[in-house]
């Protein structure tokens, strides 16, 4: 698993703070659903805040949308 990590653009702040998130995420809440959910929700918004929201799909901002109600509501 930690041979993915050397693969993540770090110089890149869009996509590696939602990977740091997400790998931080897990170990803390000791549950993989609930860093996965962490890495889910940060990603489309960091890369819209970025200006760069037209390289995420659609399904990917409803998705996250989803999740924030999900924790909101559900949890």
């Amino acid at each position: 698993m930690m041979q993915s990590v050397s693969q993540i653009d770090w110089e890149d702040y869009s996509e590696a703070i939602p990977a740091f998130l997400l790998l931080v995420g897990i170990p803390l809440t000791y549950c993989i659903a609930n860093g996965l959910l962490l890495g889910l929700i940060v990603y489309p918004f960091i890369k819209l805040f970025s200006g760069r929201g037209r390289s995420v799909n659609a399904m990917l901002y409803l998705l996250a949308v989803l999740l924030i109600l999900y924790v909101l509501f559900l949890t």
